[in-house]
């Protein structure tokens, strides 16, 4: 039987239970810290968000498009390959005031910080020579050659009746190569070959004295990550498409320099 004494005990145990509970305020902030950390973590460890600065990389990515890049693939001691698109912290130089800045309101900012909102600051562009790999512009056919291989890049270039004769001449003439490529970097060019401040732009070509050879490659522990999507506008939403260009070019790891500096006892970076 129970008592009439049962019901208020139980009662102000429920009451007592919600008393001790959080005020909204605080349970407001757990969650709002809680998403930041979120965020973070993803940012850290999965995905970030980039916005494309230029027009170097038509006509796959267009100018002021959202990415998301993936981070993934460089777990466990990843390295990328030829082929692979990716954003990289600007090795020194390469990017214009415009393209380095940042967002300049502090609400923008501070999201952008933790993953929540594209960034800028970066560069984006593809890569076409990894450690041992000599590159040379251009065969016959004005197509680049990588360890003596040619490159068919027909899927991904952008066809610029500007840009004539190869597919390399953002140095200005379409005699030159460069490697072979430094351990840890990557040589890298953009798709859009007659507007891409690329590696091809920091080589030291034959006549020129204000350069340091070795500029032109990427060290691997600036590449924030690989290209996974686009997300806007959402009629360029999907992924890059996957190239079998680079399926036949040989592995020449054993021949890369310890170091950039290397080069400077080799004759294999510069004009022909």
């Amino acid at each position: 039987m129970t008592s009439d004494s049962d019901e208020p005990t139980t009662a102000r145990s429920v009451g007592s239970s919600r008393s001790r509970g959080l005020p909204l305020w605080a349970e407001t902030v757990l969650l709002l810290v809680g998403a930041v950390g979120l965020a973070l973590v993803i940012k850290t460890f999965l995905v970030q968000a980039f916005f494309i600065p230029s027009v170097s990389m038509e006509p796959g990515l267009e100018e002021d498009d959202r990415i998301l890049v993936e981070k993934w693939s460089g777990w466990f001691g990843g390295e990328p390959e030829r082929g692979d698109v990716v954003v990289f912290e600007d090795p020194g130089g390469w990017l214009t005031a415009g393209e380095a800045s940042e967002p300049t309101n502090p609400v923008g900012s501070f999201f952008a910080r933790i993953g929540l909102l594209p960034t800028g600051g970066h560069l984006v562009k593809r890569v076409i020579g990894v450690p041992g790999d000599v590159i040379e512009c251009c065969d016959e056919q004005g197509r680049l050659t990588v360890n003596g291989v040619p490159i068919d890049e027909d899927a991904y270039v952008l066809e610029d009746k500007a840009v004539r004769g190869c597919r390399g001449p953002m140095t200005g003439n379409c005699e030159w190569s460069a490697g072979p490529v430094p351990e840890g970097t990557v040589f890298v060019m953009g798709d859009n070959r007659g507007n891409s401040a690329d590696s091809t732009v920091h080589m030291c070509l034959e006549g020129e004295t204000e350069c340091v050879p070795g500029d032109e490659f990427v060290p691997v522990d600036l590449i924030t990550g690989r290209l996974w999507t686009t997300v806007w506008p959402f009629e360029n939403f999907g992924g890059p498409e996957e190239t079998d260009a680079f399926a036949d070019v040989p592995d020449r790891s054993d021949d890369a320099p310890d170091s950039a500096a290397a080069l400077l006892d080799t004759a294999g970076s510069g004009s022909r």
